[in-house]
């Protein structure tokens, strides 16, 4: 496949993936390899809003026996995941759907999104609403949102996840009230662990994770620290990001 585009060819997980990116605009990094690390098992996922396909495809290379399919709605974005899916040997599990999640289902189902068909629905979605972000020009539709299309995002995924399947996102600490408006009614059990850049910081960041249907008691568990004091990420995270290892979550 030819490249016509401006792109970088970046190693994860320690050189077992090589990933096509634009070298402009969003570049997927650690967000991405947590989120995938929170996936223990499941036999179907779905990657809402994949972008090149980083965390679909690292979900893929840890869960040898899991089908993931890619929603991305920009045809430059989805046209780096196919290529990304061929050239890491993936192509026969994992498939790329073109389209757009807050559009009409129908046209989703009819591209092969069946309803209540994913045991695990993952989501990296742009962490700011059109018309308050500050970023530039070449971030701004992969950072940014309409107001809105959060809750379509969610609406979307309670649609194809499973009775009992769930759903895990990673963004900005600050949105967790509306991470939990817009799920409320569609997904309960709730699980939320903050990430810390190092022990004494803040959270800048969380892991969501909850399943459809659930009644479960929301569960907020102790934060994942990336650094150390000497600055180098701690072994799990480093094995996370090396070697693709899953995320070992306290009490989930």
């Amino acid at each position: 496949m030819a490249h016509t585009e401006q792109t970088t060819d970046d190693a994860f997980l320690g050189g077992a993936l090589r990933i096509l990116q634009p070298t402009h605009g969003y570049r997927a990094g650690l967000d991405a390899l947590l989120l995938a690390a929170s996936v223990t098992s499941a036999a179907r996922v779905l990657d809402v809003g994949a972008g090149v396909g980083v965390v679909g495809i690292a979900v893929a290379h840890r869960l040898v026996d899991a089908e993931v399919v890619l929603i991305e709605r920009d045809p430059r974005l989805a046209r780096l995941a196919r290529a990304n899916i061929v050239r890491n040997g993936l192509k026969q599990r994992v498939r790329v759907i073109e389209a757009d999640v807050t559009g009409p289902f129908s046209i989703l189902a009819e591209l092969g999104v069946a309803a209540e068909s994913f045991d695990h629905v993952l989501a990296n979605p742009p962490y700011d609403t059109v018309g308050r972000c500050t970023v530039g020009r070449d971030k701004g539709a992969s950072h940014a949102m309409p107001g809105g299309d959060f809750e379509r995002w969610v609406r979307f995924m309670a649609a194809v996840a499973r009775a009992g399947g769930r759903v895990s996102l990673i963004h900005r600490t600050e949105a967790l009230g509306a991470i939990l408006a817009a799920t409320r009614g569609r997904f309960g059990g709730h699980i939320i662990i903050p990430v810390h850049a190092r022990p004494a910081a803040a959270s800048n960041r969380i892991l969501v994770r909850a399943a459809k249907g659930s009644r479960a008691l929301l569960k907020l568990l102790p934060g994942i620290v990336l650094h150390g004091d000497d600055g180098r990420f701690r072994p799990e995270i480093d094995a996370v990001l090396r070697t693709g290892a899953a995320l070992r979550l306290t009490g989930a």
